[in-house]
């Protein structure tokens, strides 16, 4: 049975009229961020004998890329700071979320750490590498979680892989056409310092990631481990995203078996992210269904030992898409987790339609402060 829970206003999403509005107005011209919040459709009533788990994976779109060259379609006033840090802050509060695992993070320490802490929320994070000044963040209610252990990925560690050749699975590109193509083209398009062809230039991406294990508080067991990155953009280097994404699970693989073997658990897994990549690409692929090709050294094996699922997928389907600009529209954004353990999804951000009038001209707009949309599941586990 399908329990649906949506605003009476709207079968997608509902705007709460005790919500503040963010003006981004200039003299006469005014145009406001009326922020557009996530509805859960429920797909099973609640279990009064579990406890309920909300995941919210959010790319909330770093202030360092939003310009007017990469926006053009975007109101100006819309693209300043003021309106739209306000604006994501509203709807991260808004999602009631246990955990929001952040991409494209910056004004972490001026900003978002101090502000999501007023409102009840721990938190960790990982810059990017260099000068890049974003990063993968995950907000947790403290009074829900504690955090007991974490690690954290640079997925530029793979061009010392190369060079020690330990990871043959990198080595050799991957010359399959895929169908992804970046959410934003011009903001992450920066030189490329040496010869591209060499791997361990190639591999150089500053993309990262973050693990973190926790311990919920309302259990006298259960460990619970989520997982946040942002995989590398560019459609036209598909061997780095799927080395990333070989990288990610042979990590999380590893700190898996660390918290078992601390904790004395088997800690359900839950990852997170904005994959740059397409339900039919090889990232994709690989994540829930691991790689069985004959290549595949035995050392490289290991990262198959996460079983992974989608959660929309098992519920009904991935997302009609997750991201939206007049250049491109579809899903590049997942949570993923372990089916094998106490996690049972029972409910998700039910997503807009695109023919929603909210998202005429692309985003980010007066209604979405992102290019992308939060996506997220409720989980319940046991009360043991």
């Amino acid at each position: 049975m399908v329990v649906r829970v949506r605003s009476a206003a709207s079968p997608y999403f509902h705007r709460l009229s005790h919500v503040p509005q963010f003006l981004c107005a200039r003299r006469m011209s005014q145009s406001i961020i009326e922020p557009s919040f996530p509805s859960f459709v429920s797909v099973e009533p609640p279990n009064p004998n579990n406890i309920n788990i909300r995941v919210v994976s959010y790319n909330i779109l770093a202030q360092v890329y939003v310009k007017s060259s990469n926006f053009p379609h975007s109101p100006p006033p819309c693209l300043r700071w003021k309106a739209r840090s306000q604006a994501v802050l509203t709807v991260l509060k808004s999602v009631e979320a246990d955990f929001l695992c952040l991409q494209e993070v910056d004004e972490y320490d001026t900003f978002y750490k101090r502000n999501m802490e007023d409102n009840g929320y721990s938190s960790t994070y990982i810059k990017r590498n260099g000068q890049k000044q974003d990063g993968c963040g995950i907000f947790y209610k403290h009074n829900f979680a504690e955090l007991v252990l974490e690690e954290k990925i640079e997925f530029n560690d793979l061009a010392d892989l190369i060079q020690d050749g330990n990871s043959s699975s990198v080595n050799e590109q991957d010359d399959s056409s895929v169908d992804t193509a970046p959410d934003k083209p011009l903001k992450n398009a920066s030189r490329i310092q040496g010869d591209p062809s060499d791997p361990r230039v190639r591999l150089k991406r500053d993309c990262v990631g973050i693990m973190a294990a926790f311990k919920l508080k309302d259990t006298s067991q259960q460990l619970v481990i989520l997982a946040n990155t942002h995989i590398y953009w560019d459609p036209e280097w598909a061997d780095v995203k799927l080395a990333q994404a070989k990288y990610l699970l042979l990590r999380l693989a590893q700190f898996k078996a660390i918290v078992s073997n601390k904790f004395d658990c088997t800690p359900s897994v839950i990852v997170c992210g904005d994959f740059n990549s397409t339900p039919g690409d090889k990232v994709y692929q690989y994540l829930v269904e691991g790689d069985s090709s004959s290549s595949q050294t035995q050392d490289d094996s290991k990262d198959v030992s996460i079983s992974l699922r989608s959660v929309y997928a098992v519920l009904g389907g991935e997302p009609t898409f997750t991201n939206c600009t007049p250049d491109f529209t579809n899903t590049l954004d997942y949570i993923f987790f372990s089916p094998s353990g106490q996690l049972k999804p029972v409910g998700f951000i039910e997503l807009p339609a695109l023919e929603s009038s909210d998202l005429a001209g692309g985003l980010p707009n007066s209604h979405y402060p992102s290019d992308h949309l939060p996506i997220g599941p409720n989980f319940e586990v046991p009360r043991t």
